[in-house]
């Protein structure tokens, strides 16, 4: 396949993604709000595509919407992400899907006072990827959580608390019996204004189970080209303790550079 495109097109929707699962996360990379004057909602979306041609024949796609609200004694976020990739094997010419993953979460945290660092909250999340060895995995928890400002520019939510995971592994192709158990969450995010017009973020996340044990990561960085468009490189992790298919590797992992459009 041949593709072609406007240089000022090509480069709004550049963007480069690793072939393997990709694993997204709760947190989305809205800035911390002003509570007594902020009352809509703060939403971005990410975009990113990569074709390649020649000896490999590649499409890659991946999307992301996240919306944020911090008003009062209420903190909402939610997030919504698909990512797809697929081959073309170059014997048949046959395209092969390598990637294919939904995933969906939202958190509402309830403040004890307006400008108080402490909360309590309550997450769920539900993801789709049969590459990841699991035709699904989900989590519904609640907690406790703090926000802890070290400076005009920089912050840090930490949260914890118990939840309840269930997922459906895969096993040779297989779907199994679905599999839950009880979980405790733990949730940190750091958040740096780095300048007026770049951002840092990291997270880590942690879902300790009887059976097996979820952890996730990412730090991106952001550098805004307009008010309303920035570039944002990041890098992701994510671990599973224990996989059914032995043939699965535990940790994937996604390099990505992507357009955010912020409305």
């Amino acid at each position: 396949m041949k593709f072609t495109v406007a240089p000022t097109i090509a480069l709004l929707m550049l963007s480069l993604t690793a072939p393997a699962s990709a694993s997204i996360f709760m947190y989305d990379d809205a800035s911390d709000l002003d509570t007594e004057q902020q009352e809509d909602w703060d939403a971005s979306a990410e975009l990113g595509l990569l074709f390649t041609s020649g000896n490999t024949k590649t499409e890659t796609f991946k999307t992301k919407l996240s919306a944020a609200r911090d008003y009062k004694n209420w903190r909402h976020k939610g997030v919504i992400d698909y990512y797809r990739s697929e081959q073309e094997d170059p014997a048949t010419g046959d395209k092969q899907l390598t990637g294919n993953k939904f995933f969906v979460s939202g958190q509402s945290n309830f403040k004890f006072e307006p400008d108080s660092r402490s909360s309590l909250f309550v997450f769920g999340s539900y993801e789709e990827d049969k590459f990841s060895g699991f035709e699904y995995q989900g989590t519904v928890a609640v907690g406790y959580g703090a926000r802890y400002r070290y400076s005009e520019n920089l912050y840090a939510d930490y949260e914890a608390g118990p939840g309840y995971a269930f997922s459906k592994p895969i096993v040779n192709g297989v779907p199994q019996k679905e599999e839950s158990s009880a979980v405790l969450r733990l949730a940190g995010s750091l958040n740096w204004d780095i300048t007026k017009t770049s951002k840092l973020k990291s997270l880590a996340s942690t879902e300790i189970g009887e059976e097996n044990t979820k952890t996730r990561a990412e730090v991106s960085i952001s550098a805004n080209i307009n008010s309303s468009l920035a570039l944002k490189f990041a890098v992701a992790g994510s671990h599973n303790s224990n996989l059914e298919d032995e043939s699965k590797q535990k940790l994937d992992t996604e390099t990505s550079v992507t357009l955010v459009y912020s409305f």
